[in-house]
């Protein structure tokens, strides 16, 4: 486990040092993740000493730490939500009055004047002389260092590994995970796969977007989702 731990948490120690957060505070975290871990595999009754053998961690450790109240899971970036709808109602240009509207369906509490400037910002839409929203990009890409970037990484990052340790874990594996990786390829030729994968995976996107928002009209309930990819590149040399 070694070899699996030192790749899994390499990058999380560059983001913790590029953010200031001190291996303390990371560690806190960890033992908190232990302590749940541990939890979720005791059928049966959960006893701080019981935990402590699972763990590893001291007990009085596992009692402060089960005495602190579940985080709340952040709301769904409501940028997010609104041009994902606006993509799979088509993508065509808004007068500000449609873009409003939409904005509003989206969340109420927020003014649209502000989730528009926002998207402006994040280069996601352009307003023409002419008043109308046009959308450049079809999905919100935070700005660099934001919260709300951070927050993409949690959920992104996030599922995709417990995604990846279901399947390590669970046999038949329970979720899709596939990826494709040569080692002996020149710059240049690593930059068409790139651009080929990017133009595919969008195209993958923006249906099953469509597709999702159709069934959520149509069949709702309880169960959510989240699908996509990433492409990966270093030199090795």
């Amino acid at each position: 486990m070694k070899t699996v731990l030192d790749a899994l948490l390499a990058p999380i120690a560059r983001l913790c040092v590029a953010r200031g957060v001190l291996f303390a505070e990371a560690a806190e975290r960890l033992k908190a993740q232990f302590v749940r871990a541990a939890i979720g595999q005791i059928d049966g009754k959960v006893t701080d000493s019981r935990l402590s053998v699972m763990t590893g961690l001291q007990r009085r450790d596992i009692a402060r730490l089960r005495a602190e109240p579940d985080d709340a899971q952040p709301p769904v970036n409501h940028l997010s939500r609104l041009v994902a709808q606006w993509v799979a109602q088509g993508g065509d240009a808004l007068t500000r009055k449609s873009f409003d509207s939409l904005a509003q369906e989206i969340r109420r509490d927020v003014h649209p004047a502000t989730m528009l400037a926002q998207l402006r910002d994040a280069g996601t839409v352009a307003v023409t002389d002419e008043d109308m929203v046009e959308l450049l990009a079809r999905s919100y890409q935070p700005l660099p260092g934001t919260d709300a970037q951070l927050d993409y990484l949690a959920r992104n990052g996030g599922d995709f590994l417990t995604a990846a340790t279901a399947n390590v874990m669970q046999d038949p594996a329970p979720f899709f995970e596939r990826a494709v990786h040569y080692n002996q390829l020149s710059a240049d030729a690593v930059a068409v796969l790139e651009a080929e994968y990017r133009e595919a995976q969008m195209l993958v996107l923006q249906q099953i977007n469509a597709r999702a928002a159709a069934l959520q009209a149509t069949e709702p309930g309880h169960m959510r989702f989240r699908a996509g990819g990433y492409f990966y590149k270093e030199d090795e040399a």
